[in-house]
């Protein structure tokens, strides 16, 4: 694997919430370290974001060094802006 490929940045999202993800900037490390410190479960299915989480998510998805993101429960790529939608509307959707 070329060095080119381990510095990918990239965010899958299931159920709403942060499932993997991979990021290289100081601000996404921060911003990820904040989001733990408020609070995350081990499980993507049982985690109920708070607004902050969400707009951390939010934040993560504008840094990423990526065009799209990938949700994992409905199988596809999505761009940025409706990844944003996706983690702000999801609870409406339960």
């Amino acid at each position: 694997m070329t060095d080119n490929l381990k510095k990918k940045d990239h965010l899958t999202l299931k159920w709403g919430t942060l499932k993997s993800w991979k990021f290289h900037t100081k601000k996404a490390i921060k911003l990820l370290k904040e989001y733990e410190s408020l609070g995350s479960n081990w499980s993507a299915m049982l985690q109920h974001d708070t607004p902050r989480q969400k707009q951390i998510i939010c934040e993560l998805i504008d840094e990423g060094d990526f065009e799209t993101v990938y949700l994992d429960w409905y199988d596809k790529e999505v761009s940025k802006e409706e990844a944003k939608k996706y983690v702000l509307e999801y609870e409406s959707k339960k």
